[in-house]
């Protein structure tokens, strides 16, 4: 069983990301038939939505692409800003998607916005204690490592709804604007398919180990006693 957990949150956030780099890689070479670049696309949603406020920026790297609420800027990677695939299309519409749930004030974006600081933090210091609390066998130690584990783990939660919402909020307004047409509609749902199974991944991981070390801390107190 234990090999079989290390296999698990091993192998999960691999396949994922092999995943959402094939599944891109595939569609980047698809083009538009609308012929237009992320950055239309994404000012086109816009402007549909009435932010007319929220900039639409190339940023450098591959799949680097977000929003930033704090400075209501779309930054795009430069193959999706400026060109004219179907993925590209499909990201840049995803991230458009971001900028309308900040702009209605999404309960649950508001919420990951204020669990940001608290999991860096707790994310950061649940391994010290964690650690010390096994070498030193010291459950009190462990059960701190854990609870700030679990704010890390409850951020990871609270994403997945986040991600899903803006690729469904991306996927409809795509489709009746006609930015995309029948036969692309599925391939670019895969994209946003592949790209959310990052964040499952990585929480399916979190809630893994998060369940582990609670195991371990029950086993502790047991001996304790």
């Amino acid at each position: 069983m234990f090999i079989v957990y290390f296999l698990l949150i091993l192998l999960l956030p691999l396949y994922a990301q092999w995943k959402v780099k094939s599944t891109y890689k595939k569609y980047s070479e698809v083009y538009s038939t609308s012929g237009k670049t992320g950055e239309q696309v994404a000012r086109e949603m816009l402007d549909a939505n009435g932010l007319y406020d929220v900039r639409v920026v190339p940023t450098q790297g591959v799949l680097s692409d977000h929003y930033n609420p704090a400075t209501k800027t779309v930054a795009l990677s430069e193959s999706n800003y400026y060109g004219t695939s179907v993925a590209g299309t499909a990201v840049a519409a995803h991230e458009v998607g971001h900028a309308i749930q900040h702009a209605e004030s999404y309960a649950m974006l508001t919420l990951r916005s204020k669990l940001v600081p608290v999991a860096n933090i707790s994310s950061n210091a649940s391994w010290i204690f964690i650690l010390i609390g096994i070498i030193a066998t010291s459950s009190n130690l462990l059960l701190l490592g854990i609870i700030l584990m679990a704010a890390g783990v409850v951020f990871q939660l609270v994403t997945l709804p986040v991600e899903f919402d803006a690729s469904s909020r991306a996927m409809n307004q795509i489709s009746s604007m006609g930015i995309i047409n029948n036969e692309e509609y599925p391939q670019a749902r895969r994209v946003l398919n592949a790209a959310a199974m990052t964040y499952v991944a990585a929480a399916a991981v979190a809630v893994l180990e998060l369940v582990r070390l609670i195991l371990m801390y029950t086993g502790m107190t047991s001996n304790e006693d």
